[in-house]
């Protein structure tokens, strides 16, 4: 789920306090989109939605909010230039609601959604209730007048987790096709050293060896990686390379206990330490299959990436 989910669940499981505001109307230019949000406590904000004075008066009214506990919600236009004077010169429509204990019945199931679905307000006899639903209505836009607005919904989509694989081999075929149907935003690299007679056909983006470097370096916090190319020395590159940086979510390596012992023995003269090895997963998969199929492979290596994103997203 999008990262505020997630940190306005832990807020209010921990029985603090906070404020959402959001980005629930756009008219001509505006520094942000409908949807942009962000999350304010008494002391820190997290989020954006557009910064400048549309910000710092929303940063002032959600803090209000928090000052007391009667009012819940409020919604507010802003036309940036007559009033804020933005050069922007646009509209916006502004959600500000409290969110605490009373939130968690739709906060949590907002965080355990694994499919898009509509997160809706509701607004009748001056209270506003969220509900999470399988599609969105009908939604009332910008131009309604603010007393008039009954319901707001929005599709809230799952940031999908980044599977970086490497190799167009055998495996490499297998996996692709193995993670294809599956909930990852899944990147297919390799170098032309393995376009092998098995690799014909490949949908895989073709990289110089050092280009494979460069991707590892450039992908984004909290990537997994999965690496079976053609060479030991391209894997030894790119296995040094992931662990370099440090914040990967995961890093296999195909091969067996004797590759890996190898592969340590290497990392170690380089410097890694004990604790950056640990987290190198040689053999790849789930231990339970132990075939050397690359159809076994790609299922027991699914297999695992499904259960650590299941387990770290709840």
């Amino acid at each position: 789920m999008p990262e505020w989910i997630n940190q306005a669940l832990s807020a209010a499981r921990r029985g603090e306090a906070l404020a959402m505001v959001t980005v629930v109307g756009a008219q001509g230019s505006t520094p942000r989109e409908t949807g942009a949000r962000m999350l304010v406590w008494p002391d820190r904000f997290s989020g954006t939605i557009g910064g400048g004075s549309l910000e710092r008066q929303a940063l002032d009214q959600a803090r209000r909010m928090l000052d007391q506990t009667a009012r819940r919600h409020a919604l507010q236009d802003y036309p940036l230039g007559p009033l804020l004077g933005q050069c922007c010169g646009g509209h916006v429509r502004l959600l500000v609601e409290r969110l605490d204990a009373e939130s968690l019945d739709w906060l949590e199931p907002a965080a355990a959604a694994r499919a898009p679905f509509a997160l809706t307000a509701r607004f009748e006899g001056g209270r506003m209730t969220r509900a999470v639903e399988d599609e969105a209505g009908a939604s009332d836009g910008p131009r309604t007048p603010i007393p008039e607005v009954k319901r707001l919904s929005e599709i809230i989509r799952p940031i999908l987790p980044r599977l970086v694989i490497f190799g167009a081999g055998h495996v490499g075929q297998a996996v692709a096709r193995t993670f294809a149907p599956l909930p990852f935003h899944l990147d297919w690299l390799a170098s032309r050293e393995d376009l092998r007679p098995e690799a014909s056909g490949t949908r895989a983006a073709i990289l110089s060896e050092n280009e494979l470097i460069e991707a590892v370096e450039a992908a984004p916090a909290d990537t997994l990686f999965a690496i079976f190319t053609h060479s030991h020395d391209v894997d030894y590159r790119l296995t040094r390379a992931v662990l370099a940086r440090g914040d990967f979510r995961y890093l296999g390596l195909i091969g067996s206990q004797t590759k890996r012992r190898r592969f340590e023995g290497r990392l170690r003269a380089d410097g890694v330490s004990e604790a950056e090895l640990a987290r190198l997963n040689c053999p790849i998969g789930i231990a339970a299959l132990k075939g050397k199929d690359p159809a076994v492979i790609a299922v027991s290596l699914a297999a695992e990436l499904l259960q650590l994103t299941q387990d770290t997203a709840e």
